[in-house]
């Protein structure tokens, strides 16, 4: 049985988010679960086990897995283990948050088109293969580009090549530097899942 809102008759739907570092989105997204976005977030799972993200849904009562090379260093084992963890927690969808490692095939075909990530570019400009973080923004930079900005794609075996779902710009300023321009893309990027999520789970 899913979990039902205490207002409500209506069961909520059921959300998983797997990151690996401070989880600042995994945060703002359990917070805005049961409000803005009518979801309950089931589980949170992360390749770190100090991480913030498990931190942040310790102090939420939010379940929690730390799923790792460590704790299965068979890379097939942990892509078992995780489709284990998402189907018994129920989940409808699965968001990556910051979350730095390529789910396996087992968990992509088990959760095919119900996983999403979010991208620090206008995909498909800047994406692929080790096209992440800052060397996004310098790539940017680098060409000169006047805009960038955030993309939702659902996530497929290959790199930042599933279809977007939502994107919002970024122009690039003249005095613009990695770090400044990290800064407001970040924004942006969170700002736009949140606001994805909410329209989703209307």
């Amino acid at each position: 049985m899913r979990v039902t809102s205490p207002t409500s008759d209506v069961p909520r739907a059921r959300l998983a988010i797997l990151a690996s570092g401070t989880g600042s989105t995994a945060a703002a997204i359990m917070d805005a679960a049961g409000t803005t976005i009518d979801a309950t977030v089931a589980l949170v799972i992360s390749n770190n086990s100090g991480s913030g993200a498990l931190e942040h849904a310790r102090t939420r009562g939010v379940p929690t897995l730390h799923l790792s090379g460590v704790t299965h260093p068979d890379p097939d084992v942990l892509d078992s283990a995780m489709v284990e963890a998402l189907a018994d927690a129920r989940v409808e969808l699965v968001v990556l948050a910051g979350y730095m490692k390529k789910l396996g095939p087992r968990t992509l075909d088990a959760f095919s088109g119900l996983v999403v990530n979010t991208h620090p570019a206008l995909l498909p400009a800047y994406g692929g293969q080790g096209m992440y973080g800052d060397r996004v923004h310098a790539a940017v930079l680098a060409d000169g580009a006047p805009q960038t900005g955030a993309s939702v794609h659902i996530v497929t075996a290959e790199y930042d090549a599933g279809p977007v779902l939502a994107q919002a710009v970024v122009p690039v300023e003249p005095s613009d530097d990695v770090a400044s321009l990290r800064t407001r893309v970040q924004a942006a990027e969170k700002s736009l899942l949140l606001d994805w999520l909410a329209t989703h789970f209307r």
